[in-house]
């Protein structure tokens, strides 16, 4: 059964309320995990799902989120003002491997959020929206890269998504198989996933002995 949630609308609310959460908390720690957003929208009548860069505003009040595209992408190309969009994240936690395929599932942790969206005209909007995403990817990043160049802003689109209603559905913990499965000789149980960075592996083109910046290990930690 949904909850009752009347401050959300319809499409906002889980199916599953045992494994749903509204609170802000859980739902930027999700956010701020996740490396790739998937973004819904409508272009030329047909629905579109894209895998963008993405960072939340800490700093927005009510929530906002920037998304990263090329200015001649459909989304920001054909961009219209207060467009509804939809952005999604999932971290994958593990399989659950249940005594039967019934039961098989996966233990994570997703977000929705949805929103009406609105392009960043404004240049110190647009240089933060830049930075956010810059180092949610790479946290401190910004400051160690040269400046942007003007062609590389004009070429660069920002959407800002105005946070409208977001849940989060999270499942966690071993499988959940019919009681008179248990007594099977079957195992059972979860494969963990693990999401991690890897030792950065220098493009081997830069002069002189310049070690990784700060900026990766402070990624890492992200996932340690």
């Amino acid at each position: 059964m949904k909850p009752s949630r009347p401050d959300l609308p319809a499409f906002a609310i889980a199916r599953q309320g045992k494994r749903a959460a509204y609170d802000a908390a859980t739902i930027h720690a999700i956010l701020d995990q996740a490396l790739v957003g998937h973004v819904g929208f409508v272009s030329e009548g047909r629905p579109m799902v894209i895998p963008m860069a993405f960072a939340r505003d800490p700093q927005a009040e009510g929530g906002r989120l920037y998304i990263h595209g090329a200015s001649t992408t459909r989304i920001v190309k054909g961009f219209k003002e207060g467009d509804p969009v939809c952005l999604t994240v999932t971290l994958v936690d593990g399989i659950v491997a249940a005594r039967s395929a019934f039961h098989h599932s996966v233990n994570y942790r997703s977000a929705v959020v949805h929103g009406s969206a609105r392009l960043v005209t404004d240049a110190d909007e647009h240089a933060h929206a830049l930075t956010l995403i810059t180092e949610h990817l790479l946290p401190g990043r910004w400051d160690e890269v040269r400046p942007m160049l003007a062609k590389e802003e004009k070429a660069t689109g920002v959407l800002a998504l105005e946070i409208e209603a977001a849940s989060a559905k999270i499942r966690q913990g071993p499988p959940v198989d019919d009681d008179e499965d248990y007594a099977l000789p079957i195992w059972a149980g979860v494969v963990p996933v693990t999401t991690a960075l890897g030792l950065p592996v220098g493009d081997g083109r830069t002069p002189g002995e310049v070690p990784p910046p700060a900026s990766i290990l402070k990624a890492r930690q992200k996932f340690a």
